[in-house]
């Protein structure tokens, strides 16, 4: 590998790093909205990784360095337009658009592109499993104050219990009578833990654990005496020498705890810069404050929450080597669009856990409104131009796959067995349980090909359910080819998952490639012609 291989592949990796510790929610990997993040200490990282990664991954200032989608495209020249408004766009230019702060869309129009042409797009998908706070999290009992939690998509949610956990997501903070904010927040600190029974008061866990998610899948936040005590040194500790204090002081008292612990509420308003009382609402998820990090004894892993799928997105958009992404660099200038005739887009989903059935997932009209959108843009009859460029668009669906495990070799089918290290995974399924058919997956992989890259492919057992993802809906949804594949890993739906490195920079790499050569290597099919 030379040498500049390797540090192009470093800084995908610790870049990576950086925007997984930067985004404990969906929001948060869209838009950070200026809240606190942890940095990332990779240490001597240069001495025992001289097959990997040789010579860099520095320590960010992530205080001064934001990691989101947001921030990436607009350094690179992206504009923002709104749905809520008309589209002036041009041939040559790059955009991107948000829904519900959760989902985004980026997409570059080449320069001779024109109504009817193609949209090359990588679509992944922002949520992972997780838990929730409930409308009313407010739990009193034994003497301890919970935090009531809904689960959110098929966590493995025994790894949830003796982690240091603390909340991050949105608030709707009142600002004046009729003014109202929507702010990020993350509770940098552990303020919650979800304690394990011990074993001597339950001999059966010999036989298997059994989690009732309702009854014991519940967060202590503190309890009831010392959060009492708390409530009463905040109303009276200490003089109070202006109508300014006494304001503040009663406002601390007067918070309408009826729904949630008033602890929980002086907590995030304090990280937020506001009273209690300015909280009208929001929508918080329990997250671990263990950050990420690349580990191994030959630092070829990724230890980390959230990379199914955090890190098909980040690939789908990342190239560290300008802090831009795959996207952004086969776009970072004018004349990696001069000859394209198509739209490259990379498309990030909120809600594919649970079924892409919302405003802002997969399920809903997102990839044909952007596409739509676009097509009307450049001429006044859209309507077969639109069922044309349809027909000449191509998607990736980019999510996380099944890594073979070594204790559990027998979970594999025997000629599909994915390994961490050898590449992009095609995921295949006769039931469409995935979209990828013979030649969407001929495009794949001769792209690869044509790089030296690795690929792989996956087959479930047939005494196994399969599982799914956005490709199957978008195929069906929209009627665009698509074609499966995913980065494999390990501990998938666990709190803490397991990647390997190579396979961060071999998705960068196959991104890449694809979006900057698709359009010729397409021209060259003849399928239903």
């Amino acid at each position: 590998m030379a040498k500049e291989e390797q540090l192009e592949g470093s800084d995908v990796v610790s870049d990576l790093i950086n925007f997984l510790n930067s985004s404990p929610t969906a929001f948060h990997a869209v838009d950070l909205r200026g809240t606190k993040q942890q940095s990332s200490d990779f240490g001597s990282l240069e001495k025992r990784s001289s097959i990997y990664l040789v010579d860099v991954l520095d320590v960010f200032d992530q205080n001064k360095r934001k990691y989101e989608a947001k921030k990436f495209l607009k350094k690179a020249g992206f504009v923002q337009v709104s749905e809520r408004d008309n589209w002036n766009l041009e041939a040559g230019k790059r955009y991107f658009f948000t829904r519900n702060y959760s989902t985004i869309v980026a997409f570059a129009i080449g320069k001779k592109y024109v109504p009817g042409n193609g949209c090359y797009i990588i679509g992944a998908h922002t949520d992972s499993p997780c838990l929730k706070l409930k409308p009313i999290s407010k739990i009193t009992k034994g003497g301890y104050l919970e935090v009531g939690v809904q689960t959110y998509g098929g966590g493995l949610w025994h790894t949830w219990f003796d982690r240091d956990l603390t909340v991050a997501g949105r608030v709707i903070i009142r600002e004046g009578k009729d003014a109202y904010s929507h702010k990020l927040v993350r509770i940098e600190e552990p303020i919650m833990r979800i304690p394990n029974l011990a074993i001597h008061l339950d001999r059966s866990i010999h036989d298997g654990f059994k989690l009732n998610t309702h009854s014991h899948l519940v967060p202590i936040l503190a309890t009831a005496i010392k959060a009492e005590l708390n409530k009463v040194v905040a109303q009276n500790g200490g003089p109070v020498d202006s109508e300014d204090d006494k304001e503040k002081s009663n406002k601390v008292s007067n918070t309408d705890d009826s729904r949630h612990h008033s602890i929980l509420l002086q907590l995030l308003a304090s990280q937020l810069g506001c009273e209690p009382d300015d909280i009208s609402d929001f929508e918080l998820q329990a997250c671990d404050t263990q950050p990420s990090t690349v580990a191994g004894a030959m630092k070829e892993f990724i230890f980390s929450g959230r990379l199914d799928n955090l890190c098909m997105s980040f690939c789908s958009l990342k190239l560290a080597a300008c802090s831009g992404d795959a996207l952004i660099d086969a776009t970072a200038s004018e004349s990696t669009l001069e000859d394209e005739t198509g739209v490259r887009m990379v498309a990030l989903f909120d809600h594919e856990e649970i079924g892409s059935n919302s405003a802002q997932g997969a399920g809903s009209p997102v990839m044909f409104d952007a596409l739509s959108r676009i097509t009307n843009s450049f001429t006044s009859d859209p309507k077969m131009l639109l069922q044309i460029a349809i027909q000449r668009s191509f998607l990736v669906s980019a999510d996380m796959a099944h890594a073979l495990h070594p204790n559990y070799m027998d979970k594999h089918e025997e000629n599909h067995q994915p390994k961490l290290h050898g590449g992009l995974v095609i995921k295949h399924n006769a039931n469409q349980r995935y979209a990828t058919n013979a030649i969407t997956s001929f495009i794949f992989r001769e792209i690869a090909a044509k790089h030296n890259l690795p690929v792989q492919d996956f087959v479930i057992r047939n005494d196994m359910p399969c599982g799914s993802t956005i490709g199957p809906i978008l195929a069906s949804g929209v009627g665009i080819r698509t074609v499966d594949v995913g980065a494999p890993q390990l501990s998938m739906h666990s709190i803490r998952e397991m990647s390997a490195v190579d396979d961060v920079q071999h998705s960068y790499e196959h991104f890449k490639a694809y979006f900057r050569e698709f359009s010729q290597l397409d021209a060259k099919i003849t399928v239903d012609i």
